[in-house]
């Protein structure tokens, strides 16, 4: 920055004066005079001043700031010019902090609405699914040896917000497939070994009489019970009393839990897997129809093959399932159930699903005469209901965006094979309830 050090020598020098209004000027001796030597003290880097010194860095910082505003750095009697006044700062106080806070706050939560509002793309969430699935199916594989059909039944149940019931003989793996379904799916996993002398509150929870110590008081606090988790294992759930058993219901329909007077929410995703023992009946408590018809599926695990069961001796000697890494979690499959749910279905195929559930009941028209003899009780609405629900699951897991009549026939054993109540004549005359939904399935026209 160039200084102009001649205009302000001239002024400066011995015995004149630095007067410009009217000729006045300061007598010799006033204490207001001060001598060259004395302004170049006050102000060693003004002009006049030895060139070996330098300003301070403070100083010449200002200088630049005033020389780009505009404002004099020296004044015609070569002193600095006053900086231009600075109106102060307002104080700030705790309620204008709370303010501001506030004001973000707000912020947030109008850019986290506007992010839920975001429309969802269906297309990008069930596509992204199924590279998972693929993924679900190969590490299931390599932990349980058959059983496909149970594996999609389970995952179509937690698609469709329903509950799935595993049948066989003990040994044959339901217990490890539930686990290792769990692991991958990276959701928490409960399960209940069901007794004779299990009481409801071993399941649902209890309020426990709670001490303070400090203070003395005493107050009851909910204890939550092993329901409080997504995906729950109910292992042979038909050797503990009615009583018990109806401690799940109002949890697998309402999703929440009712103790002492107080309603308690179970978290989403949740999953009820039960498995039971068909062959003993000895102190067992058969499900009553109200509780069988709140589960979507009802499915049958029998003996594996040859093939398989050499596979299981050979290679399955440990517990694998520590090695398992999660493949989703709960809020990408909460997202996939949202998008199942958009999955249209078809006039046609609706009427498909309806017309083969009142074919399974003996007082309608529409039922053939095998039916009249050998069911005693068919398929409620809910059971329709559900045949269009499990479609959309399983439509979703075969990469299409809509219900086929298809997957109605293949759901259509699962959904109603514990639905169906048979007559003594059936049993009489050797027929399952698989085979009669079988006959049932090849005359109903699509």
């Amino acid at each position: 920055m160039a200084w102009k050090t001649d205009d302000v020598d001239a002024k400066n020098t011995d015995g004149e004066d630095a007067a410009d209004n009217g000729g006045d000027s300061t007598q010799e001796g006033s204490p207001d005079k001060k001598t060259k030597d004395e302004e170049t003290q006050d102000f060693p880097f003004l002009p006049g001043h030895s060139s070996d010194d330098e300003a301070p860095t403070e100083v010449l910082e200002g200088m630049d700031k005033a020389e780009t505003s505009e404002v004099p750095l020296v004044n015609k009697e070569g002193r600095l010019a006053k900086p231009p006044a600075v109106a102060p700062e307002e104080p700030r106080d705790e309620a204008h902090a709370e303010s501001v806070n506030a004001e973000s706050v707000n912020a947030e939560s109008v850019n986290a609405e506007s992010a839920a509002t975001e429309p969802m793309d269906e297309a990008a969430v069930l596509d992204a699914w199924n590279v998972k699935l693929r993924e679900i199916h190969e590490a299931v594989g390599r932990v349980v040896i058959g059983h496909q059909d149970a594996v999609n039944a389970i995952l179509y149940s937690l698609l469709a917000r329903g509950h799935c019931l595993l049948v066989g003989v003990p040994g044959v793996g339901k217990t490890l497939l539930v686990k290792t379904l769990s692991r991958l799916l990276g959701v928490s996993y409960g399960r209940i070994q069901f007794t004779p002398d299990l009481m409801p509150s071993d399941i649902t929870g209890t309020e426990i009489l709670e001490e303070d110590m400090t203070s003395g008081h005493r107050r009851f606090v909910f204890a939550p019970g092993p329901i409080f988790t997504n995906i729950l294992l109910a292992d042979e759930i038909n050797r503990t009393p009615p009583k018990t058993q109806a401690a799940l219901l109002e949890g697998m329909q309402e999703k929440n839990v009712s103790i002492a007077g107080k309603s308690h929410q179970l978290e989403e995703p949740f999953l009820v897997l039960a498995t039971q023992n068909p062959i003993e009946q000895e102190g067992t408590y058969p499900l009553p129809e109200a509780q069988l018809d709140r589960f979507l599926f009802a499915m049958n695990l029998g003996y594996p093959t040859a093939e398989e069961e050499h596979r299981v001796v050979d290679g399955h000697s440990y517990m694998p399932t520590e090695e398992l890494e999660p493949v989703v979690g709960g809020d990408e499959i909460l997202a996939v159930r949202e998008a199942v749910a958009k999955i249209p279905a078809a006039p046609p195929v609706v009427d498909y699903a309806v017309r083969l559930v009142r074919a399974t009941r003996p007082e309608d028209e529409t039922s053939p005469d095998y039916i009249k003899k050998w069911i005693q009780w068919g398929g409620s609405p809910r059971a329709s209901q559900n045949l269009i629900l499990a479609g959309r699951a399983r439509a979703a897991c075969q990469g299409r965006f809509n219900v086929a009549r298809e997957d109605i026939r293949i759901l259509a054993p699962w959904v109603l094979r514990h639905r169906l109540i048979r007559t003594f004549q059936a049993e009489a005359d050797g027929e399952t309830t698989d085979s009669i939904l079988e006959r049932l399935l090849a005359e109903v026209a699509d």
